[in-house]
């Protein structure tokens, strides 16, 4: 399918994550402010839309061995592999990665200052982020399973909560302001370039934080982008029976 200027960046990277990596490489977030369409990015990027719209329709056409189609999974199946992958990945990373960076701020910290910030960015994102996932996985993700079970008895689901739309609205602002520090993390770490002075810890606490960015972007845009909008849909469908 042809890709206009006028198509969201969300709907883009759900059908082929690989357009992922171009967005990525002009600093247009895809996946907390994925809801923009591409000329309008474009425009606040001052980047050539016609070209990246080029790009984009360049992409050769996915099929099953070229990456994975998170877009086709149940979405039971979808919450499982967040919890399972994704949770569990920013659980194991935070008590690897905050050592590291404590190291490098006392031996580093006093010629480079900007050090102390991006502890204080992550010390933050960790808390947060603990907090939050398991809010997603006590409240939010237990019932949209409940939804997706619910299919084939056209039974209404109903939460203490109300509409699902409330605990995704909540979560989506908690992804927003995960995202916006991480974009000052890498602003401070100049997109975790280590300096010329840097010991071997320093450049593997760089890329430790880099991958976990990373990760965190494909985290937030499967949710985002994919389960949140389907959970939406579902509610909607299976409530009106």
């Amino acid at each position: 399918m042809q890709i206009e200027k006028d198509a969201i960046i969300g709907d883009i990277v759900a059908a082929d994550y690989r357009s992922a990596a171009l967005f990525k490489k002009h600093k247009i977030d895809f996946c907390c402010n994925g809801n923009r369409t591409i000329a309008q990015a474009c425009e606040q990027k001052k980047i050539d839309t016609d070209a990246l719209v080029a790009q984009l329709n360049e992409l050769p056409s996915m099929n099953q061995a070229a990456g994975i189609d998170y877009n086709a999974w149940p979405l039971d199946l979808l919450a499982d592999y967040v919890e399972k992958t994704h949770h569990r990945y920013v659980q194991n990373k935070i008590p690897d990665i905050l050592p590291f960076l404590n190291k490098i701020v006392r031996v580093h910290g006093e010629r480079h200052p900007e050090l102390a910030e991006v502890e204080q960015l992550f010390n933050a994102s960790a808390s947060e982020l603990s907090a939050h996932m398991k809010k997603e996985e006590l409240i939010l993700f237990p019932h949209i399973r409940k939804l997706y079970a619910a299919q084939s008895t056209a039974t209404p689901v109903q939460a203490a909560f109300g509409t699902v739309q409330n605990p995704i609205q909540v979560m989506m602002q908690e992804h927003d302001h995960e995202g916006e520090r991480f974009r000052k993390i890498a602003e401070l770490t100049n997109d975790y370039t280590p300096p010329a002075d840097a010991c071997n810890t320093y450049k593997v606490t760089f890329s430790m934080l880099k991958e976990f960015e990373d990760d965190l972007h494909l985290h937030i845009h499967i949710e985002n982008n994919i389960l949140f909008p389907k959970a939406i849909t579902l509610e909607e469908k299976t409530n009106k029976n």
